[in-house]
């Protein structure tokens, strides 16, 4: 697996989720996207789960997203390296 963070983001979001945060997050809810609650529905995670199954299954979510999502809105971001 990736050893760098990942995160669900659109194409158009001017923003670094990584460094803007605030600025990412109220771009991506006044477009009306909600990225992180439609992971959420997506992704199969549970508090029973190891951190590592959690990071899987989310990755795993994003790429389904990815994949699965015909007007291409959605990609997946990497952390920087340092």
């Amino acid at each position: 697996m990736e050893d760098r963070q990942c995160m669900l983001t659109t194409v158009d979001n001017p923003f670094d989720p990584f460094t803007q945060w605030d600025e990412w997050l109220r771009y991506d809810r006044d477009q009306g996207y909600y990225t992180n609650e439609y992971l959420a529905r997506v992704a199969d995670t549970d508090e029973s789960n190891s951190d590592e199954e959690n990071r899987a299954l989310l990755l795993g979510a994003m790429k389904d997203i990815v994949a699965n999502n015909p007007t291409q809105m959605w990609i997946i971001t990497y952390e920087p390296k340092n």
